[in-house]
């Protein structure tokens, strides 16, 4: 009789059922074993992920605290309807200023301005000339080349053209008495100032030429630079926007009023550095809370956290706590308390209380070598580190445990496949033995039975 690990034969077993069976519950110790290990070092893997994220965020407001504490924020402020305004000017690179508290009294005499210049009366359309159109201003040179026939209009989209906004920009204006080539400088002041001369060409062109003082084109404003007078020290600029008078400040002229002076006051601004500090604290306490809710113990419950009692969460918690703690007193004088449970509380009227009595008390304490920044960051970056951060190394070690239980889990399932198969091929010989017995059985029962007749 042919027999079949996925039928049932003489012993009436469901072999398949049955191996199956057998093979979980000798599978389970194991698998049970393999997954609980995996459970738990994905939990301490996605722990110690939100922990260092809460770090990393943390070690960003530092640096921004840092960074504002060491260079100092100033503001500039001027009285209403001034002919002026001004700015404080930070280096992009080093986040300084020159800028120093003080006033100043600051009178504006007159303001730059652009030359304008205007061509005679063309008719509607008419041809103006041809060559070679040479235009000048400060240290630079355009050459124009201008087309046989054109008109008024197609030699100012040629000088638009060639110049591509820069030094000067050319329109048509059509009056009662025909039309007028109009050409104005880009830049304000004398260096703006434009000279135009022709050359080749039929000659027609030098009726749009200027050499400073006469030409064919006529000058309807003259080139003007500004004025301004600081504490009585007098500065002429091309430009109405001057950043070398006062240190760290730039004056932006708006309106002359020669006889009238207003006062410029520069102090120092806090609140960029007040912002950081108040970031800083709101970071500092959602990692002190996360690390204290990672590794804490129910007792009511009897329920353990995801890594109570890691000694790694241990150490973060004390390094952060002996920074504080040992810097307690100057951290009190910037407003900065510490509470029972480790986290911070930031008091903005002592901080501007301290900083105007002291200006430079932020940049001692969390300043670029300041005794609490430098201290933390040291802490922050012995645990984030790319390469031996502690939280590094251990998150390396849980992806290479995952990684081998998955491994193992994979040996487990190969193993059970060659019992699931010692298994069927006993069964299905058992049966088959079983089934040939019955046989027999059969057999010689039907031979007692034919003697007996």
């Amino acid at each position: 009789m042919a027999t079949s690990s996925l039928s049932v034969v003489g012993s009436g077993l469901d072999i398949p059922t049955l191996v199956k069976q057998l093979v979980a519950n000798e599978r389970k110790p194991a698998a049970d074993r393999i997954n609980t290990q995996g459970s738990a070092a994905t939990a301490k893997l996605s722990a110690l992920g939100s922990i260092k994220s809460s770090l990393g965020s943390l070690q960003s407001s530092l640096d921004a605290l840092v960074k504002s504490a060491s260079n100092l924020a100033y503001k500039a402020t001027v009285p209403d309807g001034s002919g002026f305004g001004a700015t404080v000017v930070t280096d992009a690179a080093t986040g300084k200023t020159l800028a120093a508290a003080g006033t100043y009294d600051v009178e504006v005499l007159s303001l730059a301005q652009p030359q304008k210049l205007t061509s005679g009366a063309f008719a509607a359309d008419g041809v103006v000339g041809d060559g070679r159109l040479t235009i000048a201003w400060d240290d630079q040179t355009l050459n124009v080349d201008i087309s046989p026939d054109s008109t008024l209009a197609d030699v100012a989209a040629a000088i638009n053209k060639a110049a591509n906004g820069k030094g000067v920009n050319a329109t048509v204006i059509t009056a009662d008495d025909g039309q007028h080539l109009v050409l104005n400088a880009v830049n304000a002041g004398t260096k703006g100032a434009l000279t135009i001369s022709a050359s080749g060409g039929n000659g027609g062109l030098s009726a749009l030429t200027w050499d400073g003082s006469a030409g064919g084109l006529s000058q309807t404003v003259a080139a003007s630079n500004a004025r301004v007078r600081v504490d009585g020290f007098e500065r002429e600029s091309s430009s109405n926007s001057i950043s070398d008078l006062i240190p760290g400040i730039t004056l932006n002229l708006t309106k002359a009023e020669a006889g009238t002076t207003k006062t410029l006051t520069v102090t120092q601004d806090n609140a960029p550095l007040k912002i950081n500090l108040q970031a800083f604290v709101s970071a500092y306490n959602a990692s002190v809370s996360l690390l204290k809710n990672s590794s804490a113990y129910d007792a009511t419950n009897k329920k353990a956290s995801t890594l109570t009692g890691d000694s790694l969460v241990r150490g973060m918690q004390q390094q952060m706590r002996g920074q504080l703690s040992a810097n307690v007193v100057d951290m009190k004088a910037l407003g900065l308390a510490i509470n029972t449970d480790g986290t911070l509380t930031f008091n903005a009227s002592t901080f501007d209380k301290t900083l105007a009595e002291n200006p430079g008390a932020a940049a001692s304490l969390l300043g670029k070598d300041g005794k609490l920044s430098t201290g933390l960051s040291t802490v922050l970056k012995s645990n984030l580190d790319s390469g031996t951060g502690t939280l590094t190394m251990r998150t390396d070690a849980l992806n290479k445990q995952i990684k081998k239980l998955e491994k193992d889990l994979d040996a487990l399932d190969a193993r059970m496949e060659m019992v699931s198969a010692r298994y069927t091929k006993q069964f299905t010989s058992m049966d088959a033995l079983v089934a040939q017995m019955q046989g027999t059985s059969n057999y010689l029962a039907q031979q007692l039975a034919a003697l007996q007749k």
